[in-house]
């Protein structure tokens, strides 16, 4: 039976408005992260790891023009002589500040011109007929790109030296959370994935049934209090809490806390969009590795969740026995479920957002923090690649770790009950942290 929330978003004037207003959201947003610096900052490098943010702003504009001028509209390239400048498979990251970019007002215009051509082919395309277009799908797709490299930018930010040049309100003070650190899953099946909802993407494909034994999940992602103790405990230089590549890794690199921590005398401080702040306690913990996070686990004597676990602690309703699109229901996401969309540039204390827990009483579970799994990343039984291997079936296997939930740089559009992300275990420039689990009574 088809969710009645998914079954809207298939009405083609409906498909419509909700396909201008994500393009229109989302484009704002690249806006706001492309006018806050002058042009010396656009076209630099603020690490190997990332594109110059100019970069980053033509692609959107190429990609927009490939898939929804060209591939839906049949028109004619614009600029077909910057596509291999603007392919992310054929240049890395590393190499794109040599090749010939597109100045700051070049890639403005660019992207505007492809816009304006692209509401155009949206109000007169039939919402039907081929898989691209069914419910709109390719134009989901851009809108969920444009934000994906939207929150690349706002790495790109984080990791720019210099004075702060994004603003944000901090999000409402919550109440220090009182309940249980931890809830039983139960064991038992469910639905995992899905093959009903009309903007997923092919790696969240098909709906399938999982079958998880019980298991506990803590009820809050883990804080910067629960790490520090961690770090004072040693954690950094015992070698029983890691896994052997990980070890060697923080060994090798020197690290010994999380990703723009310092030490000043007896306190923790962190830098944040240009701005050096004392590590708040009761917040998640972010910009971890899969390693660190393994780690915290295993000395806090538990384990980080499979995949399936997380998914089931996220969506499982055990009173209606079925799968739900989010944590809270059916409902899209909305400012009382979730920490979504960088209005905030930081994650809410641990255990905000009532309103956004699970049936099972999980809170958090979307935005804050990405989450990271145990699992690797690998295809549903049944996955078929659309509309290109790239997007996904390239990642698939052991190098990549699966990341779940999103994080407050993560738009609504690109987060779901159901979204995947995976990065490789090293990683810790991305929004990251976690939640642990362990086993329950069988």
């Amino acid at each position: 039976m088809t969710n009645p929330s998914v079954d809207s978003l298939v009405d083609p004037e409906a498909v419509r408005e909700r396909a201008v207003t994500t393009l229109v959201t989302a484009r704002d947003r690249t806006t706001l992260l492309t006018s806050c610096v002058e042009d010396p900052d656009l076209t630099a490098q603020h690490s190997p790891l990332m594109s110059p943010l100019v970069w980053d702003l033509a692609h959107i504009g190429n990609q927009e023009e490939q898939w929804l001028l060209r591939t839906v509209g049949g028109q004619e390239a614009i600029r077909p002589e910057i596509d291999g400048i603007y392919d992310a498979f054929e240049h890395p990251r590393s190499e794109r500040p040599t090749l010939p970019l597109l100045s700051p007002a070049e890639s403005r215009r660019y992207a505007a011109e492809v816009r304006g051509r692209v509401l155009d082919v949206l109000e007169g395309a039939a919402l039907h007929g081929t898989r691209l277009t069914e419910a709109g799908f390719a134009f989901g797709m851009i809108a969920q790109h444009e934000q994906q490299h939207d929150e690349t930018m706002l790495i790109t930010h984080q990791l720019r030296k210099g004075p702060q040049a994004l603003t944000a309100p901090d999000p409402d003070p919550a109440p220090l959370f009182t309940g249980p650190a931890e809830v039983l899953v139960p064991g038992g099946p469910f639905i995992m994935g899905t093959s009903d909802e009309p903007w997923a993407l092919d790696n969240e494909r098909p709906a399938h049934r999982r079958e998880v034994d019980p298991f506990y999940i803590d009820t809050t992602p883990v804080t910067n209090a629960e790490y520090q103790a961690f770090i004072e405990d040693g954690g950094y230089d015992t070698e029983r809490w890691w896994a052997p590549a990980g070890w060697a890794h923080i060994r090798r690199q020197s690290i010994h806390a999380p990703l723009f921590w310092s030490r000043d005398g007896k306190q923790w401080l962190r830098r944040r969009f240009g701005v050096t702040e004392v590590v708040p306690p009761d917040e998640p913990v972010v910009h971890v590795c899969w390693y660190e996070a393994d780690a915290y686990a295993r000395w806090a004597g538990r384990r980080l969740p499979t995949e399936a676990e997380w998914e089931k602690a996220a969506r499982h309703d055990p009173a209606g026995g079925r799968s739900t699109r989010y944590p809270w229901g059916d409902a899209d996401p909305a400012p009382e479920h979730a920490n979504l969309g960088q209005r905030h540039l930081r994650p809410a204390p641990a255990g905000s957002y009532p309103q956004g827990e699970s049936p099972l009483g999980v809170r958090q579970l979307i935005g804050d923090v990405w989450e990271w799994t145990a699992s690797d990343f690998e295809p549903y039984p049944g996955f078929q690649a659309f509309p290109y291997k790239e997007y996904s079936e390239v990642f698939f296997g052991p190098d990549h770790k699966v990341l779940r939930g999103g994080s407050f740089a993560v738009d609504a559009v690109a987060c779901r009950g159901t979204f995947r992300n995976w990065d490789y275990p090293i990683r810790r420039q991305i929004f990251s942290g976690f939640r642990t689990a362990r086993p329950g009574a069988v």
